[in-house]
């Protein structure tokens, strides 16, 4: 199930530049949605499974026509993990990924109804899906408050400071969920990763483009190394 905060009363600091995080996303991009293509919860279901370790513009080139081969869990269950393979054979680790895509499809057909279920316990029961695919799903396919941590969150949100020398996705998903607002925490998600793939760069980030150095740790460390250097 999603976190439910449970720390003390938060930080009025920290809070503070969650709410300049939060204002500043609500005006400049007030629809975040994923750059996945789907069309249904199955569908967004495969892409996720196949989009770890890979980007969402490969997987959109890869799921058309997977999609039109398996167009429901019934017809990937009756296939095979070398059939899978070769409409994803272009995706990174393929043979792993088409074991999970028909185990998962097998497990959603005998156990499930075919149905993709709508909470995190039985998402997590799917072969192919941990606790970041099972958030996805909640905040993306059935609109419910999650904060699913990738790699562009878990950088992002360390850079800027909404955490602090965060060690791992779980303390980093525990604190964006006590900090962020309940009914913002899915729009959240998408901020971070948006703003981690196209403006907050992992090497090179472009803080001349981005509208939140004013709340940002990183960039204040910059100025402040810049200035020691002159």
């Amino acid at each position: 199930m999603p976190f439910q905060s449970t720390f003390p009363m938060a930080n009025t600091k920290i809070q503070q530049k969650y709410d300049a995080f939060v204002a500043y996303f609500e005006e400049h991009m007030p629809l975040a949605t994923s750059e996945l293509k789907f069309r249904n919860s199955y569908e967004l279901l495969v892409a996720v499974i196949l989009s770890a370790q890979c980007t969402d513009k490969r997987v959109n080139m890869t799921t058309p026509a997977l999609f039109e081969r398996f167009p429901d869990p019934e017809t990937m269950a009756a296939s095979t993990e070398e059939e899978i393979y070769t409409y994803i054979k272009s995706i990174s680790y393929p043979n792993n990924k088409a074991k999970n895509l028909l185990g998962m499809a097998k497990t959603l057909v005998s156990d499930y109804g075919g149905v993709v279920p709508d909470n995190m316990e039985d998402l997590q029961r799917l072969p192919g899906v941990g606790r970041k695919t099972a958030n996805v799903m909640m905040a993306v396919a059935f609109n419910q408050p999650a904060m699913p941590v990738d790699t562009h969150v878990f950088r992002v949100a360390n850079r800027i400071g909404l955490t602090k020398n965060s060690k791992n996705v779980m303390t980093t998903e525990r604190t964006l969920v006590q900090y962020f607002p309940k009914e913002v925490l899915s729009n959240a998600h998408h901020w971070l990763i948006l703003h981690g793939r196209y403006v907050c760069h992992a090497r090179k980030p472009m803080c001349e483009k981005c509208g939140i150095i004013n709340i940002c740790d990183y960039y204040k460390k910059k100025i402040l190394s810049l200035q020691l250097d002159k």
